[in-house]
């Protein structure tokens, strides 16, 4: 058997193509793999869960098994067939992100497998799983799932396919695989793939993205699934990693009701799901870009660059004024010879602003999509932001600078860097590598001018909501007038259509009487040619007839 793939330089697959990576079918297992099973109830499914465990083609000695009891009662117990390494755990708090929580800090795995107390593995699952966390460090595998109406049995049978089926296919998956190539072809939201009822993810990963997050109600796997992309991850469908769930799910009996409460939560957390955030102005948890601007750079310049940035086209922001607040020790009495004076004026100016963030480090939250460095002073037109985050969408790219100026002292350059590019190519770097090389190898970098997108020094102020409201009013009064001029003209031309019907109608008629007339005409002309030679007839009759009837002369 070959050597795993992970062994040596991790693999670099760019965007969410994975096709790169091609794991071999014979592998040399190595990596451990912790299953976590949070379970409330359902024993007798429990035991046939365990049964299915039991019969894996990976490894025993590599795999451990957490169940985590949730609080049932009666309580669960271990069945006699299970795997030898199967521990039961209890989480007396409710919800299944707290009993995923619980079995996720008992687990020892290099990988990380959630697994429903109500799925049921066919032999070779978790081999298939394995074979590719084997190939790359940062991956989320996800198996195929089919739900079966069938009564569980006693015990686990041999041929599953017999007792299951016919059973359906988790079609939402199956068609999101199928539309995008098997998300290869850069696909907007691969975090989708991530559903708990049979998904590996390396332990890295996770410790990287976080755990569960046991305020949501519902949607905790697509909140996860996000947050595992945004460190990196590359998500991968295995066909091969079949399962059968027993029964179907809690949102295939009630998709609606369940949208309706999962959306409620996942919009504050998900940027992702732009169609969730609609509203125009209100703030969320998690923003779609971060802006970080340098406090320190002078009050007139700083807000110069902050107040451009909260005037942009592009709401769903927020900003990070860098500088040390915390040392700031204002003079009440000598405010103007104040040392640290503009320090304490873009203090005062936005403490209490939502979007802005006086921040002493460079942190920014790894759940947002986007972060621009932006030079103080300089500041975008309003929608030169949003032109800037379309390229990097629409592309894919990791990186995008936007040369602000260009001198013999330097290259002045603004940022905008996709969070989860610099998570991937952090994993993958060689010791002393530049960062941006490997972005450019995992997602694209690309350069443009600022120009091109509105970035100028010494902007006017913006003009503020009244301002704008104001000149949103004079906008959607022009488009009334130009409406109603579309109207009048639309109404004018319909009544040339019916006046030059009627003139149609009129002209057919007219070519009607002529065509008449002209056979008329022609009628007469044949009738006066007829009574013209019956005319030269009767003449020629009558001169004969004279000629005949004088009496001859006599002849000498």
């Amino acid at each position: 058997m070959s050597a795993p793939a992970a062994a040596g330089r991790a693999a670099r697959v760019r965007g969410n193509d994975y096709r790169v990576l091609r794991p071999p079918r014979e592998f040399t297992p190595e990596l451990t793999v912790s299953v976590v099973v949070p379970a409330y109830g359902g024993q007798h499914k429990l035991d046939l869960v365990l049964a299915g465990l039991a019969r894996q083609t990976y490894p025993a000695e590599l795999t451990e098994v957490i169940v985590v009891d949730n609080g049932s009662d009666p309580p669960l117990r271990l069945p006699g067939v299970r795997p030898s390494r199967t521990r039961l755990i209890t989480c007396p708090e409710p919800g299944r992100a707290r009993a995923r929580n619980a079995g996720l800090a008992r687990a020892t795995g290099d990988v990380i497998h959630w697994l429903d107390s109500d799925v049921v593995l066919t032999p070779g699952a978790i081999e298939a799983h394995m074979r590719w966390h084997h190939a790359a460090p940062y991956l989320v595998v996800t198996g195929y799932l089919r739900f079966t109406a069938a009564e569980p049995p006693a015990e686990l049978p041999e041929d599953l396919e017999a007792c299951f089926e016919p059973a359906e296919p988790h079609t939402w998956i199956v068609d999101l695989v199928e539309r995008t190539g098997g998300l290869t072809d850069n696909p907007q939201r691969p975090f989708s793939l991530h559903v708990g009822g049979a998904t590996s993810v390396n332990a890295r990963l996770v410790a990287a993205a976080g755990p569960m997050d046991e305020e949501l109600v519902l949607g905790q796997d697509t909140e996860l699934g996000y947050r595992l992309g945004q460190a990196g991850a590359v998500f991968v469908p295995e066909p091969a990693a079949r399962a059968y769930h027993l029964g179907p799910t809690m949102r295939m009996r009630d998709k609606q009701p369940i949208d309706r409460v999962s959306h409620a939560f996942v919009a504050d957390r998900v940027p992702a799901y732009r169609w969730l955030r609609g509203h125009p102005g209100r703030q969320w948890k998690v923003p779609y870009v971060t802006a970080v601007v340098d406090g320190t750079a002078g009050y007139d310049a700083v807000r110069a660059s902050v107040d451009a940035l909260l005037a942009a086209t592009v709401p769903d922001l927020s900003v990070h004024v860098l500088g040390p607040w915390h040392t700031l020790r204002p003079d009440p009495r000598a405010p103007l010879r104040d040392p640290a004076l503009d320090l304490v004026l873009v203090e005062g100016h936005y403490r209490h602003e939502g979007r802005v963030r006086l921040s002493a480090t460079e942190d920014v939250d790894p759940a947002v999509p986007f972060v621009l460095w932006l030079p103080a002073g300089w500041a975008p037109v309003e929608d030169g932001l949003a032109r800037l985050l379309d390229l990097a969408r629409d592309e894919g790219l990791g990186l995008v600078n936007v040369l602000l100026e260009e001198s013999p002292e330097g290259v002045v350059a603004a940022r905008l860097e996709r969070v989860s590019a610099f998570a991937r190519a952090r994993v993958v770097a060689e010791p002393g590598e530049d960062l941006d090389d490997v972005v450019d190898a995992v997602s694209g970098v690309s350069w443009v001018e600022g120009d091109g997108y509105g970035f100028t020094t010494g902007a006017a102020a913006p003009r503020g909501r009244r301002g704008a409201y104001r000149a949103m009013a004079r906008a959607r009064a022009e488009a009334d007038r130009l409406a109603a001029e579309n109207a009048r003209l639309r109404e004018q031309v319909a009544r040339w259509k019916e006046e030059a019907g009627r003139w149609r109608s009129s002209a057919v008629e007219l070519r009607r009487e002529v065509g008449g007339l002209r056979r008329e005409a022609a009628g007469l002309r044949r009738e006066a040619a007829a009574a013209e030679r019956a005319q030269r007839s009767l003449r020629t009759m009558m001169s004969t007839t004279m000629r005949r009837a004088l009496p001859r002369r006599p002849r000498d």
